[in-house]
């Protein structure tokens, strides 16, 4: 008894094990303090990656409308978009397709000021060409072309919606497609 008496009047009557020091507490505030840096520095590393002329549109994006083919007909497509931008730059993938129809778009874009231009490859009919047009933020009106092909394309984008409209000379006639996060 006299034993338990001489420990609580030691201790202030807790056992010292779970009576924090100062050099525990530390250590958390130092803990704390790192962990706090270290999500600054990651939301911080986020927006620079996300700002730019193209910072809207970035992430992956998915939908569906419709596709007019060359003899006229309509078909529903289902889409997939992915785009990462990196400041002035930005890469793009577009996949649609329906039961009878599918396009594998990809592109790479700059833009210098309001301009904007590019190359892009359709991987399903092995074309390639290249991108000018103007836009930026939420709007951008481009025009693809390749000998023998040209397409008006215009992008407009509104929180985590976004339409794309595609007009062709040959080919197919275009889509009007319907995309969200």
């Amino acid at each position: 008894m006299e034993h338990l008496e001489a420990y609580r009047a030691a201790g202030g009557g807790k056992h010292r094990a779970n009576k924090p020091t100062e050099a525990r507490v530390m250590n958390r505030r130092l803990l704390v303090a790192a962990a706090v840096l270290f999500a600054a520095s990651v939301a911080n590393t986020e927006s620079k990656a996300q700002s730019g002329p193209f910072a809207a549109l970035a992430g992956n994006w998915s939908g569906g409308g419709t596709v007019t083919l060359d003899d006229g007909s309509t078909e529903r497509i289902r889409c997939r978009a992915k785009y990462a931008p990196t400041g002035p730059a930005m890469e793009m993938v577009l996949t649609c397709a329906s039961d009878a129809y599918k396009f594998n778009l990809s592109a790479s874009v700059r833009a210098e000021g309001n301009a904007i231009t590019g190359s892009w490859t359709e991987a399903s009919r092995n074309i390639s060409g290249v991108i000018q047009g103007h836009g930026g933020g939420a709007s951008f009106e481009v025009v693809a072309a390749t000998a023998g092909f040209n397409a008006n394309i215009a992008l407009r984008t509104s929180g985590s919606k976004q339409t794309v409209t595609m007009r062709a000379d040959s080919q197919f006639r275009g889509a009007n497609i319907a995309l969200s996060r």
